[in-house]
This record gives C-alpha cells, sequence and structure tokens, in this order.
C-alpha cells in the first residue's frame, strides 16, 4: 500500500528528472576530467542519448533501474500500487530501450548502457569502459583486418606517377 496521498505521489513524480540526474552529472564530469569530449541529451539520434561521444559514435545511456527494468522479473512482483499501469509502462520503456539501441547500432554508433548504482558505486569502472571504448574505435583500422589494405593504399599514394629511369 502507498503512504503518500495521491497529490503527495504525483508531487514526487512530477519531479523526476528526464535528463541531468545526479548519475549522468556524475559520469560527465568524470569525463571531461578525462578529456573526453562529448554532447549532452543528444537528440539527433534514436533514444536521445545521455552522453554521445560524437567523434567515435559512442552513445552512452545511463538509466535508472526502476524506469529501465533492472531485473524486471523480480521487482515487477513487488510493484502492488497502480500495477497494470506501472508493469506496462516499465515494459514500454525497455521496449524503446531495445528498438533504440538496434537503430543506433545500425547507423553504425556504438552503444554503452550503465545502471544508476553502477555509476554510483563503481565510477573509475565505467569511465575505463568508456575510454576502452574509444580506444577500440579508434584502433578499428586494426581490429578488422583492414591493416594491409591501408597500407597499401598509402604506399600507393607515395609512389611517383611516373618512372625516372625511363626515357
Amino acid at each position: 500500500m502507498d503512504v503518500l496521498t495521491p497529490e503527495q505521489r504525483h508531487k514526487c513524480m512530477s519531479r523526476i528528472k528526464s535528463k541531468n540526474t545526479s548519475i549522468e552529472v556524475l559520469l560527465r564530469k568524470a569525463l571531461w576530467n578525462e578529456g573526453v569530449r562529448y554532447r549532452k541529451s543528444y537528440n539527433k539520434l534514436p533514444g536521445k542519448p545521455d552522453i554521445a561521444i560524437t567523434k567515435h559514435k559512442i552513445a552512452v545511456f545511463c538509466d535508472g533501474e526502476l524506469w529501465h527494468g533492472r531485473d524486471w522479473e523480480d521487482k515487477k512482483e513487488q510493484i502492488k500500487t497502480n500495477r497494470d499501469y506501472w508493469v506496462r509502462k516499465i515494459e514500454r520503456n525497455i521496449a524503446r530501450d531495445n528498438e533504440n539501441e538496434k537503430k543506433l547500432e545500425n547507423l553504425g554508433w556504438t552503444v554503452i548502457r550503465f545502471w544508476g548504482k553502477e555509476i554510483k558505486k563503481k565510477l573509475t569502472d565505467c569511465v575505463k569502459e568508456i575510454k576502452e571504448t574509444i580506444y577500440d574505435v579508434e584502433n578499428h583500422i586494426y581490429n578488422t583486418g583492414y591493416e594491409q589494405e591501408y597500407n597499401d593504399l598509402l604506399a600507393a599514394e607515395s609512389e611517383p606517377a611516373y618512372n625516372v629511369d625511363a626515357e
């Protein structure tokens, strides 16, 4: 049973932010201090990533455990008040997250998702994961086997267009 009146519950729920949440700000500040530059709440992409590292096409989402359904099968049994509404709402959120992730991947973006508690308790690990992903994207040409093609292309560009010895 809900301990708040409907008016109190409405007031609490209306104050929940969709951007610039404490976990987003925490992660953004840590990334900025590491020299990682990004766009925040980037609305030009599906799902409006909380952090978009456009140079490397990396989208980062900072998800709250309740709203995005962490351990959903266990958690949904705990919902008692207005159950039909909340179960439908959170399941729609989960489905939308999955759809947006697929859209981003189809556009060539790498998607990283962190849970709020993960950011709060293991901030250094989250930053490390993002920096490693940046490194992987930067070095993608070498990781995909295109290194030889790339070297051949560079060599072809540096060869003279004419033969000096020929008369």
